[in-house]
């Protein structure tokens, strides 16, 4: 993605609304290079226009959440990707990181994924290499994710050494939280059948608490994230055992 696109996505969601004009005056760039490239953002799924507008998407919605901090995102999942060997099969749940990620993994090595994300099945079906099984479930639509006791059921039938979730928060008392209760409880069952939950998210969830605990410290054997992290928190996690792995962002 272009320098301009990735700031354009930031002033949208940002202001979650804004014109053409006022993009164009801020970028210091014509109306007409904007709109080209709003065109291509919206064909990527990752804004909407609206009448002279670029309006935010849902922000249930992965490609919505996958444009906020992109550059790290990316990043992290290019890193996860070294974790994986040819010919593995593994879990990656739902998550804008966790798509990036399986985008990536995709691309460059013959691996069978196992998830709950019909994002994830969706956006990388046309890879020659990518095998995917996809977990049934009570389906969200807008978040394109599986979830409930069919989920857990489903998962059951298999077994894996990695599973790649992301997360919404951690702290040294409460570990790693989501948003989601309900999607906690399945993640929580389908990571039962992997020997090793490896978490994907960016910095700055470091420090926050969401309302529904995820997995304590314990339950998780590495984190991957960015260059941005606190000593504090790396430290924190050293401490409990937790294998750090930071993706460098080009400063």
């Amino acid at each position: 993605m272009k320098e301009r696109e990735l700031e354009i996505l930031r002033l949208v969601n940002e202001r979650e609304r804004v014109s053409v004009k006022e993009l164009s005056e801020l970028l210091h760039i014509s109306m007409v290079t904007i709109r080209k490239d709003l065109e291509n953002l919206e064909g990527q799924g990752f804004l909407r226009r609206q009448h002279g507008f670029a309006t935010k998407e849902s922000s249930d919605a992965i490609d919505s959440r996958m444009t906020i901090q992109y550059l790290e995102k990316k990043r992290i999942a290019q890193l996860a990707v070294s974790l994986v060997e040819p010919m593995e099969t593994i879990m990656i749940e739902s998550g804008s990181t966790c798509a990036l990620f399986a985008q990536e993994l995709a691309a460059v090595k013959d691996v069978t994924i196992i998830t709950n994300s019909a994002y994830i099945a969706r956006h990388i079906r046309e890879v020659p290499a990518a095998r995917v099984i996809l977990l049934g479930g009570d389906y969200d639509t807008v978040s394109e994710v599986t979830t409930g006791p069919v989920t857990a059921l489903c998962a059951r039938e298999y077994h894996v050494d990695k599973i790649f979730v992301g997360v919404d928060g951690y702290t040294p008392e409460d570990g790693f939280t989501n948003v989601n209760h309900t999607r906690c409880s399945t993640v929580r069952e389908i990571a039962r059948q992997a020997d090793r939950v490896i978490v994907l998210t960016t910095s700055e969830k470091f420090g926050k608490r969401s309302v529904a605990r995820l997995f304590a410290p314990e339950e998780v054997h590495m984190v991957v994230t960015d260059s941005h992290l606190s000593d504090l928190y790396r430290e924190s996690l050293v401490d409990r055992q937790i294998q750090v792995k930071l993706a460098r962002l080009e400063e």
